[in-house]
């Protein structure tokens, strides 16, 4: 690695587990993407749900009330939400694992409670306990290429990126036109020194997404260790662009500021 490169939080260059609309909504503490999974129906359960997303702490006060009403697998899944969106993602997380192993519901939706379990213990910085969650989900769901990004990325964030590069070739064979994929394969290759090869995914990542600020900021990095401090530069101040307020822009602002820095202070 150049010397004074910033790559991202545990050094691996990847900042987002999804997209970059979903990682500012993630960097905002709130849990529920457009596809929750659906442990129970009814008005009850909708209510709690909005209440997450508006109210946290009034969502929890819901969920515990109704549940010592019967509310059921219902009740506990919004009040987990709850403690994610109020930022309390350690206690969230123990509580969605307990929903995935207990739940009656289909195997898919017990997968995707486990997905959620996983991300929440990202957030809680517990990587470990993410790729487990993530390994309990792929359990039930083999082909769930949503988990497997989530495990490729807990995996790269406890350093074991020939583990995450076996996940993320399964997601791509899969899906070849998930863009995010390439962006992690491609920190993945470079961290393992395959700098030729992480060129070639990033392309493929800006080929299919050419606004993707995550994907900006790994090629100025593969660009910058490849001797290109100008194509660089430009990655990061259009990663800036793209994505002012994220964790991205972070990134790419520290490697600006050692660019202009110079050799002498990186």
């Amino acid at each position: 690695m150049a010397a004074g490169l910033v790559v991202g939080a545990g050094g691996i260059g990847w900042v987002a587990l999804r997209a970059p609309a979903e990682a500012e909504a993630a960097s905002e503490a709130l849990p529920l993407p457009p596809d929750v999974p659906r442990l129970a129906e009814g008005p009850d359960y909708e209510r709690c749900l909005g209440l997450v997303r508006t109210d946290p702490d009034e969502a929890r006060n819901f969920a515990e009330g109704w549940e010592i009403g019967g509310g059921g697998e219902g009740a506990r899944h919004c009040g987990a939400l709850a403690l994610l969106a109020a930022g309390e993602p350690e206690r969230a997380a123990e509580r969605l694992e307990g929903l995935g192993r207990a739940s009656g519901a289909s195997a898919a939706t017990r997968a995707s409670v486990f997905a959620q379990a996983g991300q929440a213990w990202m957030m809680a910085g517990d990587a470990g306990r993410a790729y487990g969650a993530a390994t309990m989900g792929l359990t039930l769901a083999p082909d769930d290429a949503d988990l497997m990004l989530d495990r490729a990325v807990a995996l790269g964030t406890l350093g074991r990126y020939a583990d995450a590069m076996d996940d993320l070739n399964r997601v791509i064979a899969l899906d070849p036109q998930r863009a995010e994929a390439w962006v992690f394969r491609a920190a993945a290759n470079r961290h393992l020194d395959k700098v030729d090869q992480a060129a070639e995914d990033v392309r493929r990542a800006i080929a299919l997404t050419p606004d993707n600020a995550e994907a900006l900021l790994e090629r100025g990095i593969i660009r910058q260790l490849k001797g290109d401090t100008v194509g660089a530069k430009a990655d990061w101040q259009r990663a800036v662009a793209l994505a002012p307020d994220s964790a991205t822009a972070d990134l790419a602002q520290q490697n600006l500021a050692l660019n202009e820095a110079g050799p002498q202070r990186r």
